[in-house]
């Protein structure tokens, strides 16, 4: 397919209210996201970018400080760095709180020990991400956001934040199912009590303790709660992942040939997830004719790979994004881009 012109990407996703924007480290995706974000803000379209990559470039792009928390950067863009550790420690914050409710206390020591192992633990940050991640999600619609776009780490990263809320669904589905065989011996137990508090009355102080009694029921449903609401999260961000006319998921590369096999890869692996990309940006290229031999020659080595990159993705529009003579950071600068 060849290559469209880079405007028409603006109106491909312009009935995108969800965008990602991801590619092999380097490429330059977390550039074209915030081009994206800060084009549509020129637009007056209310945006929010997010960024999930742990290297913390987007502000730097946008020439503006950001945290883990909204931050204003132009009456239309809004922008977020999330940041991995600060959402695990809530995360796990929010779990020790969770296990509070019903765990005997005398194992809290050790239940906080665990929990504070299983902080590095691996996929330990992926998950409090794509919690964080699909919060930020769902949450978009209701602050009427028109797009929300998100700069994705690396293309493996990203490959397992969009699959996530499927596992983390299944995940979920196991601990209440747990929980249900936990609440019906409770009610067996409970029974049995209440018969043998009826039938031994005078014995009842030297019973053993029930340990499934009906005075922690309450906990038990705050925990079922979380749990609901946390499967309910992952099930709403999974059904809006699906929508291709809710999101749209671009990936960056450069005419190079690692980029390219990168790229051949993640492709596979979302059509894997029936979560095919609807667009490829080839960045950095170098029109064709140079007046300097070392950059001609690399000029000439981009066409022989653009063939490949042409036949590999036949399926999916292609948009160029030239090299620039100089780095590109601001939201006036990053609008101008894709401009026509």
């Amino acid at each position: 397919m060849a290559l469209r012109p880079l405007h028409k990407l603006i109106e491909q996703l312009a009935t995108q209210p969800i965008i990602f924007v991801g590619g092999k480290g380097g490429v330059g995706k977390t550039t074209t996201a915030a081009a994206l974000a800060s084009y549509y803000a020129s637009q007056q379209k209310k945006t929010l970018i997010v960024s999930t990559d742990p290297a913390h470039s987007l502000g730097d792009v946008l020439n503006i400080r950001l945290s883990n928390e909204k931050t204003a950067v132009t009456p239309y863009l809004d922008a977020i760095e999330l940041n991995p550790d600060i959402i695990v420690d809530a995360h796990f914050a929010q779990v020790e709180r969770t296990i509070t409710a019903y765990a005997n206390p005398d194992m809290m020591p050790k239940i906080r020990e665990h929990l504070r192992l299983s902080k590095s633990a691996p996929g330990a940050q992926e998950a409090a991400m794509l919690e964080s991640m699909c919060q930020h999600l769902v949450s978009a619609a209701d602050a009427n956001y028109e797009h929300i776009i998100f700069d994705t780490a690396p293309t493996g990263h990203t490959l397992r934040l969009l699959v996530l809320p499927e596992m983390m669904g299944a995940w979920t589905d196991g601990l209440l199912a747990q929980q249900r065989r936990q609440a019906k011996l409770r009610s067996v137990a409970n029974h049995l009590d209440s018969h043998n508090q009826k039938s031994n009355q005078k014995d009842i102080d030297n019973d053993v303790p029930n340990p499934f009694a009906a005075k922690k029921s309450d906990r038990w449903e705050q925990a079922v709660s979380v749990l609901e609401k946390r499967k309910a999260l992952f099930r709403q961000a999974g059904i809006l992942l699906h929508d291709r006319s809710q999101t749209a998921i671009v990936l960056v590369m450069t005419a190079d040939v690692l980029p390219l096999a990168e790229t051949k890869r993640a492709i596979e692996q979302l059509q894997d997830s029936k979560l095919p990309p609807a667009a490829i940006v080839v960045n950095q290229l170098i029109t064709p004719i140079q007046a300097d031999e070392f950059w001609q020659h690399r000029a000439e080595r981009q066409q022989q790979l653009m063939h490949d990159i042409e036949k590999s993705f036949t399926k999916y529009p292609l948009y160029p994004i030239y090299l620039q003579k100089t780095d590109v950071r601001g939201t006036g600068a990053l609008s101008t881009l894709l401009e026509p």
